[in-house]
């Protein structure tokens, strides 16, 4: 299978949410995620990995705040709270969750 980030990010446009699911198999999903202007998401229950498509800002990660841009690599494990501040218009990540409730 393949999906494009074009494509995802069509996909996305399409709806008024700031993510989309795009693929599932077994324990993972993989989405595309474009908040505007704020991140509001809470600690999710599984383990999740983002890989940041387009634009900057900083992402904290529990304790931890960090600057980010394309390409970037970032884990979140179960329960964490975490979010992106201070990002670009531009800003779009991939996001997988895997793994059982509760995490690995």
């Amino acid at each position: 299978m393949r999906i494009s980030t074009e494509d995802a990010l069509n996909a996305l446009q399409k709806q008024e949410s700031p993510f989309k699911k795009l693929f599932t198999h077994g324990t993972l999903e993989v989405e595309i995620y474009k908040p505007e202007k704020i991140d509001l998401q809470q600690p999710h229950t599984r383990d999740e990995v983002y890989v940041v498509i387009s634009g900057t800002g900083e992402f904290q990660n529990g304790d931890v705040r960090t600057d980010i841009g394309p390409g970037d690599f970032l884990f979140v494990p179960a329960g964490r709270e975490h979010r992106f501040e201070n990002f670009t218009d531009d800003f779009a990540t991939w996001v997988m969750f895997y793994g059982p409730e509760g995490g690995e």
